[in-house]
């Protein structure tokens, strides 16, 4: 499904209505286009996180300002927010019910991995709840919630296709792989190296072509998961800073998370993605998009 609604319906929505009067506008001049487009583009990406934006700007708003001794624990103050912008992101048609489905699953899935990274000690949340399964309070799922929403609104807001895509049953077979080497690590080998060839081996091929503007642009998939990834990585150090988790090299003072995480979330976000292809098919770029210069 596009996110590029048809004029017809560009009245359906305020947020409609917003990018297709962006889209609409006249620009004359290559130098003038090119930055129209870039201030687009990131237009668009914010558009596309407004999820994770929502929920570090929470993080960090009641890192400073939450009242000490409210009946009303922090933790529990950010798993009721969590749910109301998800409530509105439905309501407003910011997501569909169908990525519901696939940010419940990437909820599941990230509470889970919490409960198993939590008793291993790889870090804690060091603030009561009452909301929470053992040690781990209900907002962390939205969290993992929050990449999910992203990859999901950004297919569609940039109308991903792809070229050199690899089949879908490697892809998810990979995913299964790296989910499970995230609990397995701790009792066998770490096979993270050997997954990271794996990945580089199915996608070295696969582009994805997205349209900020007018034209289609092209990138190797393998860098668009390293940008990402870096981004996540970026919000990581917001939510230890916030003191929403911490790690145990930061127990006595923060700082930033170790570079090495980002390994992690990269294959994290090979999950992601696979996870929002299975509602979003990978469909291949068109003739004109093979065309244009990769960007």
């Amino acid at each position: 499904m596009s996110d590029r609604i048809p004029p017809a319906t560009y009245g359906a929505t305020r947020f409609a209505r917003v990018r297709a009067q962006l889209e609409s506008v006249a620009v004359q001049g290559r130098i003038a286009g090119g930055c129209y487009e870039f201030l687009l583009f990131g237009f668009k990406q914010g558009w596309a996180c407004l999820f994770g934006g929502l929920m570090l700007a929470l993080l960090l708003a009641t890192h400073f300002f939450y009242p000490a001794g409210l009946a009303l624990h922090r933790y529990d103050f950010l798993t009721a927010s969590a749910v109301c912008i998800q409530i509105g992101m439905l309501l407003f048609r910011l997501e569909t019910l169908r990525e519901l489905w696939v940010i419940c699953a990437f909820h599941i899935i990230g509470t889970i991995m919490e409960l198993f990274k939590t008793s291993a000690g790889s870090w804690i949340y060091p603030e009561d709840s009452l909301l929470h399964i053992g040690p781990v309070p209900l907002f962390s799922g939205f969290m993992y919630a929050a990449v999910g929403s992203y990859i999901a609104r950004v297919w569609r807001i940039f109308d991903f296709r792809f070229t050199g895509y690899p089949p879908r049953w490697a892809t998810v077979a990979l995913a299964v792989a790296i989910y499970v080497n995230f609990f397995a690590h701790h009792w066998l080998p770490d096979m993270r190296i050997a997954l990271f060839g794996v990945t580089v081996l199915l996608f070295r091929r696969t582009a994805v072509w997205f349209t900020p503007f007018r034209e289609a642009r092209a990138m190797p998939l393998l860098i668009g998961f390293l940008l990402v990834a870096l981004f996540i990585w970026f919000g990581e150090n917001i939510g230890t800073f916030a003191n929403a988790w911490t790690y145990p090299a930061q127990k006595n003072a923060w700082h930033m998370v170790s570079f090495g995480k980002l390994g992690a979330w990269y294959l994290l976000m090979i999950i992601s993605f696979v996870l929002v292809s299975l509602i979003h098919d990978a469909r291949p770029g068109t003739a004109s998009q093979r065309t244009v210069a990769v960007a």
